[in-house]
């Protein structure tokens, strides 16, 4: 796992790495300094040998600092450099202070306007103005300036945009905008920068929301605070305890090759279908049983020992005519399951995909009762829209609820409307905060679907899969996707991983299924990739 902080907990890195004499705030200024350039060299290699102009846009704290660091950079690398200063230069925080004396002591600071921004084009513009720590909505020159970027004047900045840390105005605990000003960064469509820098360790903002579509491309320079690969399992100011919330990354999943994970995969000599899990899926009735079967398609590939579906007498002849390697069972009603649930061999059950609200609320109080690891979508959720708390009083800490968007402002108003909300300040009310706090109301793992998944338990453990960046799979929003990952999560549950590792697990390999397929994808695809995703794994 990759840790994503706060920009609580980055500040607090920071002072300790000075307090501790590990550096200085000077030295840190001119580390994060020149890992901009590196980074403007990596993404314009052209640069590097033909120097440009620059507007490097200052702000009144060591954003601004490290601004003046990579004016002076660049202007000694032959750059046209125009520096501008948003706020008095007094008000400047001592390390930004010396950086700007230093820049001033040769070349004009000229005072950030609009108009002075417009007055000459520049090949590149860099934003230093606001970084992690912002906390109130943009204002005066730096809301002109920053409406200006986003291209509401009729320019298109995006190419030409480097932003420090963060775009400015981005809360960086939520990937929102603080303030009602979203409309300054432009069409989501297009986005706002083409490069964000960060130092360190990203931050939640980076993924969350709206944070990847104005970051652009995110890189993150090492400047010594995070230890090595920006881990930080060897810093003491946190512990697991504590809200950390983590990116998921393959080492995660193909860790599970080693020891003590090999009966999980199935590789000791002597098992059998049974060792590795039996999952249960309930589909929905004649016409309905499309949803059921792509999501125990999905458990049986990531390696359930068998995969049963359990459909109602009028779609039997439907189902049956359909599978192959999927067994099949009648279940008419409440009683069905409850008899079925005698096999104590059935470890793991899947409600929702296409089950249909009645016999949703028929099933879904068995399946909780039988003590199972359960795993709840779609229709099983959206049955108790009008009575979440009837849902919840039933349910125990192996399940696990897998809401998009939708379905979770239907269990979860009150919280929904906390995230939907205008934030008038930062740290912003947070979609990592929303699970949190859903996680801890039912007592399970909740997963929040959507291209900035979010997952956490009721302990404080979370984790965000994101399919933005590098990662972004535009084309994992199809029909049936959302399904197969219902039973990617139960064929794992079955196969013995814990709710939370599960979900984490088959999240992350979903979304490299829809990478390695690549467009053109459609939900039936998904399964059928697993293996080629598995073997680059090596699992």
């Amino acid at each position: 796992m990759t840790e994503l902080l706060t920009a609580a907990q980055m500040r607090a890195i920071e002072q300790a790495a000075i307090e501790s004499g590990d550096a200085t705030g000077l030295e840190l200024m001119e580390r994060a300094g020149r890992g901009v350039v590196e980074a403007v060299f990596e993404e314009w290699p052209e640069y590097a040998k033909a120097p440009q102009s620059v507007a490097v846009l200052c702000g009144p704290g060591n954003n601004g600092g490290d601004g003046f660091v990579l004016a002076r950079l660049l202007a000694g690398k032959g750059w046209a450099v125009k520096v501008f200063l948003c706020d008095d230069p007094e008000k400047l925080p001592p390390d930004a202070r010396i950086n700007y004396e230093i820049w001033v002591a040769d070349n004009p600071v000229e005072e950030l306007t609009e108009k002075a921004l417009r007055e000459l084009p520049h090949a590149l513009y860099v934003d230093a103005l606001f970084g992690t720590g912002l906390t109130r909505p943009l204002e005066g020159a730096a809301r002109d300036v920053i409406t200006h970027l986003g291209g509401r004047n009729g320019d298109n900045f995006r190419d030409r945009l480097v932003c420090i840390d963060a775009p400015s105005g981005l809360c960086m605990d939520s990937g929102r905008v603080v303030g009602n000003m979203g409309w300054a960064f432009g069409p989501k469509s297009i986005g706002f920068a083409r490069l964000t820098v960060a130092f360190d360790c990203a931050k939640q903002g980076h993924f969350l929301s709206d944070g990847p579509k104005l970051c652009g491309k995110l890189i993150v320079k090492d400047i010594g605070l995070c230890g090595r690969n920006r881990r930080l399992s060897t810093n003491r100011l946190f512990s697991r305890a504590s809200s950390l919330v983590s990116e998921i990354e393959p080492f995660d999943v193909s860790r599970l090759i080693c020891p003590e994970f090999l009966d999980v995969w199935g590789k000791r000599e002597g098992n059998h279908k049974y060792s590795h899990g039996h999952a249960f899926i309930l589909s929905g009735g004649a016409g309905k049983t499309g949803a059921a079967r792509l999501a125990a398609r999905g458990a049986l590939r990531i390696g359930a020992g068998l995969v049963t579906l359990g459909v109602p007498p009028s779609a039997q002849m439907e189902v049956a005519s359909q599978i192959t390697s999927l067994m099949l069972t009648r279940v008419e009603g409440a009683g069905g399951l409850a008899t079925v649930l005698e096999d104590e061999r059935i470890n793991a059950l899947c409600l929702g995909p296409g089950l249909g609200p009645d016999r949703a609320k028929d099933l879904v109080p068995v399946a909780l009762a039988s003590g199972r690891k359960v795993v709840l979508d779609a229709d099983a959720l959206s049955a108790y829209a009008d009575a979440p708390e009837t849902l919840f009083d039933m349910l125990h800490k192996d399940c696990l609820l897998t809401p998009h968007g939708g379905e979770f402002a239907r269990l979860f108003p009150d919280i929904a409307e906390k995230l939907n909300a205008v934030p008038t300040k930062g740290p912003a009310y947070s979609k990592v905060d929303a699970t949190h706090e859903a996680a801890k109301r039912v007592g399970c793992v909740v997963l929040f679907k959507g291209p900035d998944t979010v997952i956490a338990d009721p302990d404080g453990r979370c984790s965000i899969n994101s399919a933005q960046y590098d990662r972004a799979a535009p084309w994992l929003a199809t029909a049936g996707s959302g399904d197969v990952l219902a039973g990617f999560i139960t064929g794992l549950l079955a196969r013995g991983f814990a709710p939370m590792q599960a979900a984490e697990t088959a999240a992350w390999l979903h979304v490299e299924c829809a990478l390695s397929f690549g467009p053109g994808l459609i939900a039936e695809d998904l399964p059928e990739e697993l293996p080629k995703v598995f073997r680059s794994l090596d699992l």
